[in-house]
């Protein structure tokens, strides 16, 4: 783990865009951003990207904004910034319907054409080029990686004051030693769950989405098992700042993570396959019209089951045209 890190971890400062676009040749770039009522910030990310890395020089050479199901002006003011617009059932018309971020990345990499495809998530705050760049660097210059991940310092903004890293709870409690004890292999990866990552379009048409929250586990679980440690990497990205959700939503997207992992395991036969493990999460609300007696509490129970869309290059011909959203 230890000489994979040394070997395969770069920061963004290591990619200036110079150089990035004499290694980038005839290659074409895509950048995708799932986002759900993101109207707050994807204006200002898509910006960036497209003053920076589209009109000044052609470094990014598709900019696509996945709406998915939002209930605000997210797609208007995405496509007011200069991102072209997916709608995320149209992309997957045809197809079972399913929710969550994965879906919206999957779709988003159907609508891609470019050889590398980043994503990005549409929830950042004070955003800057190196986000893309750096995802970018590795895979334009070096034909031996396939996959790139971001990592980042994650400061945790609460009333007693600001924790430098106090962000990424669901990775330090949960994640990451799950990980280690089942796939040590990526104990080297900072930040398995991060929203930044960037791939070869061609090995990403080769792995299964999953629906939920569950999609970076399996992603970084299965490209290992499709191309190996060697071909993966990361990159320093310095400071994320993105809004941060409360414990019980931590809670719901750390049981996903956890039917993801257990799904793999069944796959490679660690786990009964006969087993399923249930999908309800039960959670406690304090107080409410609803709160038990003695217990001053709701009980509160989620479904938290996750699906996968198969891997793109399967289901490619069933697939409709790209379809932009309306204005």
């Amino acid at each position: 783990m230890e000489a994979w890190a040394t070997y395969r971890t770069t920061s963004a400062a290591d990619w200036p865009t110079r150089r990035l676009l004499r290694a980038k040749g005839d290659s074409r770039v895509s950048v995708v951003l799932p986002a759900r009522n993101e109207e707050a910030t994807v204006g200002a990310i898509v910006a960036t990207i497209r003053e920076h890395l589209m009109d000044r020089v052609s470094l990014v050479d598709e900019l696509i904004v996945v709406d998915s199901r939002s209930t605000d002006r997210t797609a208007a003011v995405a496509r007011a910034a200069g991102a072209e617009v997916v709608s995320q059932d149209a992309m997957t018309r045809g197809l079972p319907r399913l929710t969550g971020k994965g879906d919206a990345l999957w779709a988003g990499l159907a609508a891609a054409e470019g050889d590398v495809v980043a994503f990005v998530d549409a929830d950042l705050r004070e955003f800057r080029p190196h986000f893309v760049t750096g995802l970018l660097g590795p895979l334009l210059t070096d034909p031996s990686v396939d996959f790139v991940k971001g990592f980042y310092h994650r400061p945790l903004v609460s009333t007693s004051g600001v924790e430098a890293d106090g962000g990424g709870r669901v990775t330090e409690l949960m994640a990451r030693p799950m990980l280690n004890l089942f796939w040590p292999e990526l104990a080297g990866f900072v930040q398995p769950l991060a929203g930044e990552y960037a791939g070869r379009r061609e090995v990403l048409a080769r792995v299964p989405f999953v629906s939920g929250y569950g999609v970076e586990t399996a992603m970084l679980i299965d490209l290992l098992e499709l191309v190996g440690l060697d071909a993966l990497a990361q990159v320093d990205l310095g400071e994320r700042k993105h809004r941060h959700q409360d414990t019980a939503a931590l809670g719901r997207m750390s049981a996903q993570i956890m039917l993801t992992a257990w799904s793999r395991l069944q796959q490679r036969g660690w786990a009964n396959p006969e087993m399923l493990p249930t999908a309800l999460l039960t959670q406690f609300r304090r107080g409410g019209s609803d709160a038990l007696p003695n217990l001053d509490r709701e009980i509160v129970v989620n479904d938290v089951a996750v699906a996968e869309r198969p891997p793109l290059a399967q289901v490619r011909h069933q697939l409709p045209r790209r379809q932009v959203a309306a204005a």
